[in-house]
């Protein structure tokens, strides 16, 4: 059986699709009038809900004046309850019965998130929308998609409430099967590949049926672009392992999980045809590139989510993708959907996307960028707010906090995602992700956001060109065991390189940054000099091996590109392969 985590739909479907989404964006406003009173509707009787004496009111006014915004510590207490079996009203007048995990790749714990049909519905919605749209760029015709996707198990929580990944919940729903009736998957990978238990084996069996399929495979796709870079760098390493299944038409041994032998044996014949084909693409390519269009000829893009702490994995994903556009997936959070990418043809770090009005109620807190910094690629934030306005209130060209009110029973929920407003489509904004508000590396009066980061780091990397190595990752945390604190920055190398080179790379790390509050602390010695360190290599396969085992999934995978102190073990795990320390000796000091 094919996976299930992907779609295709007729062009009559797609252009019905897409004139629904016009409609509802033409008259966004009172489609968020609509929605709000739906949801207070639904949910009038929830605890949470009743306490701040709605008494029925369903007007916006109404609802801000006496809800107030949340953070998820707000509403942990109600949802611990549902997760220790109060199956009464407490967030929402339906019982809740399944929870969803965030990924707790920054703190280190994941929290619990409510999850119900409706975020089914909504999901379903976003995706048939974004497709629709992406079809019409680039159609797929008949064919096969070759997608890595990794589920993750399910727990039941102490009060019987199962719990797991937002992805997993959704692919295990009867109803997302249900309403998947009449739209072909496309999946090369059997089910069981999908709900593996050991993802290594997984991984190696996508990319074994993705080749045994490699004439059908019409686009390439995860969750992440991580997933995709590390698929193919796995590709390098076991590619003539595969070819061997190939041509023999037997498993590799190394395939241990039954049910995910039995499935793949299934499909696997021998093939020496195919098997010499893949084996001399393989050998003529300089360097891997343009791997995926050598072995899957038909395919016209890659796809996945591209923006935010993943656009460090664009240029090697480029590598592999060749001519192949990247086109960036929908924007969303395991609190729910937000948006839909309606213009594939612009590259990842230009995506916008529009927001489905009907999804949920959306608000935005206004944040005031800081002056500090000239530069675009700049995205520092003073946290400076004015009171929340609507989705159609919002300007283009400011820089908003989202906040969330979802069918699922989070009623003025900050997500924590900074964006920019870059245009509307019709009457709904369209939201250029820029960072993570929590992440900040922060000592005093400096506030630098991850964008803010990984600028620095492209400007140092820049120094590492002409000795032909690349930073396979990299992550940061603030070290304040002395006086003054400092920034620290690890990198993890293709390869080593002469000392001196490093050094530049700290100094060149340090001036990068240019949030006021940080040069001038530098100056006047209350930040000291930041330190870069180097990593061995695998010391962030060692991270993703410790998110697995806290029961995450590779699909929900994203290495933090700021460790908070509270995340010992993975401070603990990059501390103990450090091998080389720079400290910069930029601004004289």
């Amino acid at each position: 059986m094919p996976g299930l985590c992907q779609f295709e739909v007729t062009t009559c479907s797609s252009e019905e699709t897409i004139n629904e989404f016009e409609a509802l964006t033409r008259d966004a406003g009172r489609v968020q009038q609509d929605t709000l009173k739906k949801i207070l509707e639904a949910n009038a009787d929830a605890e949470y809900l009743a306490r701040f004496g709605l008494d029925g009111r369903t007007d916006a006014e109404s609802y801000k004046s006496r809800v107030p915004l949340c953070v998820h510590s707000d509403v942990e207490p109600f949802i611990q309850r549902v997760a220790h079996g109060d199956s009464s009203s407490v967030i929402t007048r339906k019982p809740i019965t399944a929870l969803s995990l965030s990924s707790g790749t920054t703190q280190g714990k994941p929290k619990f998130l409510p999850f119900n049909e409706e975020l089914i519905e909504n999901t379903l919605q976003v995706f048939r929308t974004s497709y629709a749209f992406r079809n019409r760029e680039y159609t797929t015709g008949k064919g096969k998609a070759l997608q890595f996707f990794y589920c993750s198990k399910q727990i039941s929580t102490d009060g019987g409430v199962i719990a797991t990944t937002a992805t997993t919940n959704l692919y295990r729903s009867p109803r997302y099967r249900e309403g998947m009736k009449g739209i072909r998957s496309q999946g090369c990978s059997p089910d069981e590949v999908i709900f593996g238990p050991d993802f290594h084996q997984s991984l190696y069996c996508h990319l074994l049926c993705g080749l045994i399929y490699s004439d059908e495979v019409r686009f390439v796709s995860s969750t992440f672009a991580h997933s995709l870079v590390q698929a193919f760098q796995t590709l390098e390493d076991v590619w003539e392992d595969l070819c061997a299944d190939i041509r023999e038409g037997v498993l590799s041994e190394k395939v241990t999980v039954p049910s995910i032998r039995q499935a793949v044996s299934r499909i696997l014949k021998p093939n020496p045809q195919l098997a010499d084909w893949i084996y001399n693409k393989c050998v003529r390519l300089s360097c891997w590139y343009g791997v995926i269009p050598a072995l899957w000829p038909k395919a016209k893009y890659v796809y996945g989510i591209m923006t935010g702490s993943m656009e460090p994995y664009l240029k090697k994903l480029r590598h592999y993708a060749g001519h192949l556009p990247l086109i960036s997936a929908d924007y969303g959070a395991s609190e729910g959907y937000v948006g839909c990418n309606i213009d594939p043809t612009v590259p990842p770090e230009q995506v916008t996307y529009a927001v489905l009005p009907n999804t949920g109620y959306y608000e935005f807190i206004p944040l005031e960028k800081s002056t500090g910094g000239e530069m675009e690629n700049s995205a520092s934030i003073h946290y400076i707010e004015s009171g929340p306005v609507g989705l159609t209130e919002v300007e283009v060209g400011k820089i908003y906090e989202v906040v969330l009110t979802t069918f699922a029973g989070l009623y003025r929920y900050r997500l924590g995602d900074v964006v920019k407003i870059a245009g509307f489509h019709n009457s709904t904004p369209q939201l250029q992700f820029i960072c993570r508000r929590s992440l900040v590396l922060s000592i005093n009066v400096d506030k630098n956001t991850e964008k803010d980061l990984q600028f620095a780091v492209e400007e140092a990397s820049k120094l590492l060109e002409g000795e032909k190595l690349g930073i396979v990752d990299f992550t940061s945390c603030v070290d304040t065991s002395s006086d003054p604190g400092r920034y620290v920055i690890y990198w993890e190398l293709s390869s080593g390189t002469r000392d001196e080179v490093l050094s530049s790379c700290a100094n060149a790390l340090d001036l990068a940054f240019v949030d006021e509050g940080y040069n001038g602390s530098r100056k006047n010695k209350t930040i000291a000099p930041l330190e870069l360190r180097i990593l061995n290599k695998g010391t962030f396969k060692e991270i993703l091996v410790h998110f697995l085992g806290l029961g995450g999934s590779v699909s929900q995978f994203k290495t933090p590109r700021f460790v908070n102190p509270s995340n010992s073990k993975v401070l603990q795990i990059l501390n103990k392969n450090v091998t080389q320390s720079y400290f910069s000796t930029a601004y004289g000091l």
